[in-house]
């Protein structure tokens, strides 16, 4: 519509505007899609983070005692212990417990599966 090399008038004004705006508004457009479309980016936490992150809130000796025992996910460089928020979060929904149904029905298919095998 406008071109570089173009002068414009002052009755061009309000459509070289509105042109303008309407790029500005399909760059958004561009730049929102493209910030929905990534993934979140993992994010590093450390001791004191955790502990405050943690739902428990622990203390930081017993999350010394976590990594001595290696229970926890980690990662250390030099002295600086740093963990990453995704492996935190999957470490605490492995520690999910069964329910007893969940246990009940787990046995009872244990059960009828052994006897089909025997046979």
């Amino acid at each position: 519509m406008f071109s570089e090399k173009s002068e414009l008038s002052f009755n061009d004004v309000p459509k070289a505007v509105a042109h303008l705006i309407n790029k500005v508004d399909k760059i958004e457009t561009l730049l929102n899609a493209e910030r929905q479309a990534q993934p979140e980016t993992d994010q590093w936490l450390n001791l004191n983070d955790l502990c405050k992150y943690h739902p428990d809130h622990p203390a930081k000796p017993t999350v010394y005692a976590w990594i001595g025992q290696r229970s926890i996910p980690y990662h250390k460089k030099g002295k600086k212990l740093m963990f990453l928020k995704s492996e935190i979060d999957s470490w605490l929904k492995e520690g999910r417990r069964k329910t007893a149904a969940e246990i009940q029905a787990e046995a009872e298919q244990y059960v009828n599966n052994q006897g089909r095998t025997k046979r």
